[in-house]
């Protein structure tokens, strides 16, 4: 990751959600705190790129609302941008709860980029203690914004600076209060950009430092990843935009394998999402543009 790619990536990923709080109903998931962490110039250029954009998302619907550019930029957050970051934020976040009302103390994020849980969750100061694993030049952009927001850090929230995806180290964890004790991991939008040997080395380094009953929740692109177009060709040019911003795509796992793969770490798979399972949870009856992303599914697991 360059420089700066740590900082547009969060900014687009904190650009959809805020455009779904602000302007669509009903709410899949609603971060009313990320709108806070973005400038109004950047919100205003990012939209700018985003309309601009459209003759490469779709033809089509550049022909159909040239003269309304508002329309253009909903069809491409809902359609491309925005399905897959907030259905998999709010199945996350519905396990994490359930496993706070169980008794969990320990949470830790990997690849955090603009997560705002804790500032949306005031509540669990003092029972959840929350790690933001991800890249120095991520945090560092982040803690800026919290700052420009007015936004206080809250005790219960610790930083750690590590590419994770090269090396995972506990003892930085540790020197934040990290305990060997029952965690709740999140890994979200990081496997398809690993190969599958990473995305086991990874699973496994963090699960031998925490105990039975811990459990992750991440997604995965399926086997069809890199011969699916997907509706409006939204997956093939998902693919084709990770390949020019130089973090190509890598992998993608058929169920029996990721299943295999979990299972030689010791970890069985309590939920599996398939596509169409995220599309009835979260998208039903809709009436805009929003519905699941195709090859894209969601599982929570949890060590034996």
């Amino acid at each position: 990751m360059k420089q700066n790619e740590s900082s547009l990536t969060s900014l687009i990923s904190a650009f959809g959600r805020a455009y779904h709080s602000e302007f669509d109903n009903p709410k899949i998931f609603d971060d009313f705190i990320v709108k806070d962490l973005i400038s109004q110039k950047e919100f205003s250029d990012i939209r700018e790129n985003m309309i601009q954009g459209i003759q490469f998302f779709n033809k089509d619907i550049a022909q159909r609302f040239q003269d309304d550019p508002d329309e253009i930029l909903k069809w491409i957050t809902q359609v491309q941008l925005s399905p897959t970051p907030l259905a998999r934020t709010a199945y996350c976040e519905k396990v994490l709860i359930n496993e706070i009302e169980l008794g969990l103390k320990q949470y830790v994020i990997l690849g955090a980029g603009m997560d705002t849980f804790c500032f949306r969750h005031a509540q669990l100061e003092k029972s959840l203690e929350i790690f933001e694993v991800d890249y120095p030049t991520t945090q560092e952009f982040k803690k800026e914004r919290l700052t420009n927001a007015h936004l206080e850090i809250p005790n219960n929230l610790h930083f750690v600076s590590m590419d994770f995806t090269k090396l995972f180290s506990d003892e930085r964890l540790v020197e934040k209060g990290f305990k060997n004790q029952k965690t709740f991991f999140s890994l979200l939008g990081v496997s398809y950009y690993l190969t599958k040997d990473e995305i086991r080395n990874l699973i496994n380094n963090f699960f031998t430092k925490v105990p039975s009953g811990s459990s992750i929740v991440f997604d995965y692109a399926d086997e069809n990843l890199f011969h699916e177009k997907g509706l409006s060709n939204r997956v093939e040019n998902m693919v084709m935009m990770a390949s020019a911003s130089g973090e190509p795509m890598k992998s993608c796992f058929s169920y029996t394998e990721i299943e295999s793969l979990l299972d030689d770490l010791g970890i069985l798979i309590y939920e599996h999402l398939s596509p169409a399972n995220i599309n009835d949870l979260f998208f039903s009856n809709r009436t805009d543009y929003l519905s699941a992303f195709e090859t894209i599914h969601y599982i929570h697991a949890v060590k034996k």
